[in-house]
């Protein structure tokens, strides 16, 4: 299992995909900077236009679509993904160092960015920092688990993961909102927002119920985690 994680680790971080991501978890960041300097006004709606707006509803799912689509990618091109599912392990110990190199790539940069932007924008609100670190890692393992499962199951996956995201989580979502308790954005958001209230109150309206948040955001994980162990043990692999 290290060795699959270490291989998803070189295959993952190419100097172009930590360039991208580096740029996209940077610009909230510059963003927020360039209000906070150049601006005369308040900060109050910084959680629903920079967090709510950009962050979550944009850059966290185009990096985690950019990497996790990846994940067994690189081993179908090759042919190598045959030579994994004929060894005698069992097929969790392949599904998950492979969504552990997602997470593990693209986490910190987006997290980073995320603290950094939000502490600067809310005055050091330190709560509210912790508050978006901790729902940024909670949709970073969701997305993950969900995108690693298209990568593997077909090859148009970045057209699934365009459709989740922006027509089903983007245009559905504004009309319907009863498509949050089966939205990663909308787990995303609502925990950032429980868990600092008065700091980050411009989320409140995007948000759901704080336990279906949680119950959906574990259920969607473990749920497509299983899938994808599922698919590794019946696809037929050339």
């Amino acid at each position: 299992m290290k060795q699959i994680f270490l291989l998803s680790l070189r295959q993952l971080a190419g100097r172009r995909r930590l360039t991208i991501i580096l740029l996209l978890a940077a610009l909230p960041v510059l963003i927020t900077t360039l209000i906070t300097v150049l601006g005369d006004q308040d900060n109050s709606e910084f959680p629903e236009i920079v967090l709510g707006g950009m962050l979550v509803t944009a850059i966290l799912p185009i990096v985690m679509i950019a990497f996790a689509t990846s994940a067994f990618g690189n081993e179908m091109e090759d042919r190598t993904l045959n030579f994994l599912t004929t060894k005698p392990i069992p097929r969790w110990q392949i599904a998950l160092p492979k969504m552990l190199g997602v997470i593990t790539i693209s986490g910190p940069f987006l997290l980073v960015g995320g603290m950094a932007a939000t502490f600067i924008g809310l005055g050091g609100n330190i709560q509210a920092t912790i508050a978006v670190g901790v729902a940024l890692f909670v949709g970073v393992t969701a997305y993950s688990a969900v995108f690693t499962w298209a990568g593997l199951v077909t090859s148009h996956a970045l057209g699934f993961a365009l459709f989740y995201v922006f027509l089903w989580e983007g245009v559905i979502g504004s009309f319907l909102g009863g498509v949050r308790y089966l939205s990663v954005r909308g787990y995303t958001v609502t925990i950032m927002h429980n868990l600092d209230q008065s700091g980050l109150k411009g989320l409140g309206d995007q948000a759901i119920e704080f336990p279906a948040a949680i119950v959906g955001a574990i259920i969607v994980t473990a749920a497509f985690f299983l899938l994808t162990i599922y698919r590794l043990r019946n696809m037929d692999v050339p």
